[in-house]
């Protein structure tokens, strides 16, 4: 893998994303509960907990896909919120994301869907997208599909087509929101493998979250155990999933493992 062709190197050093006194609500129920947070450039920290713990609440607020209630947003020492549009659309340039349910163009071949918000939103010519988008498609392993509509391809090739386009845009953070749970058993591993390829062969930031904990232990660097909106245990995978000190924690893993 060429990592100083296909992604930026990690320039800035330290924290990449903090989130101070941060507050989600919906209707009456509070998601996120001034929530403080941080991810260091570099870092692969992945999200567990239990559903409705606030996980994918923070990936949609890094991709100002919903606003919080209270607090501060920073990515790569700029405000994402509260901040002036412009700034906002300036910073979410380094956030790159891939859904749950692939968002694939279904009109648009495999080598489009990858081109064109490189060219629309970043204003490359089309040929350097092209050339991207190329490499990118031999790193998940679909050189051969560029010119495939996504509906002729299965779910676990859908979602690697989704991973190079997030790539494209050359960001800073990749945030991942459980990637694999819309796929059949048997297609899991194939992603699950790209990933760990992009792990272990980029500095790129990855913030995950996952009900993969076999993934989860062996991409991260730091696993955070979510409840009822807040932290309640963090630490490196192999304290959390071998000598978790929480018993809410413990609790969980039990039931998922």
């Amino acid at each position: 893998m060429s990592a100083d062709i296909t992604l930026p190197k990690q320039t800035r050093s330290g924290e990449l994303i903090r989130l101070e006194r941060v507050t989600k609500r919906f209707g009456a129920h509070t998601v996120l509960d001034q929530l403080d947070f941080s991810v260091d450039a570099g870092r692969h920290v992945t999200l567990i907990g239990p559903s409705g713990s606030g996980k994918t609440t923070i990936l949609r607020l890094l991709m100002t896909l919903t606003q919080p209630d209270e607090g501060t947003i920073t990515v790569d020492g700029q405000a994402l919120f509260p901040a002036p549009e412009k700034q906002v659309r300036e910073v979410r340039k380094k956030i790159g994301m891939v859904f749950q349910h692939f968002n694939l163009f279904p009109n648009m071949s495999v080598l489009r869907n990858i081109t064109e918000a490189p060219v629309q939103v970043l204003g490359l010519a089309r040929d350097e997208a092209e050339a991207r988008a190329r490499e990118l498609l031999e790193l998940v392993g679909l050189s051969d599909k560029l010119d495939a509509r996504p509906t002729r391809l299965s779910g676990g090739q859908q979602q690697r087509v989704a991973i190079a386009r997030a790539l494209a845009m050359r960001p800073r953070v990749l945030l991942l929101d459980e990637v694999t749970s819309a796929l059949d058993p048997e297609l899991v591993a194939g992603v699950l493998d790209v990933l760990r390829d992009i792990a272990r062969g980029t500095d790129i930031t990855m913030l995950c979250v996952t009900h993969e904990m076999g993934f989860a232990r062996d991409i991260s660097d730091q696993v955070l155990m979510f409840d009822q909106g807040r932290v309640v245990e963090s630490g490196p995978p192999e304290k959390i999933f071998g000598d978790p000190e929480q018993e809410r924690t413990r609790d969980f893993l039990s039931a998922v493992l």
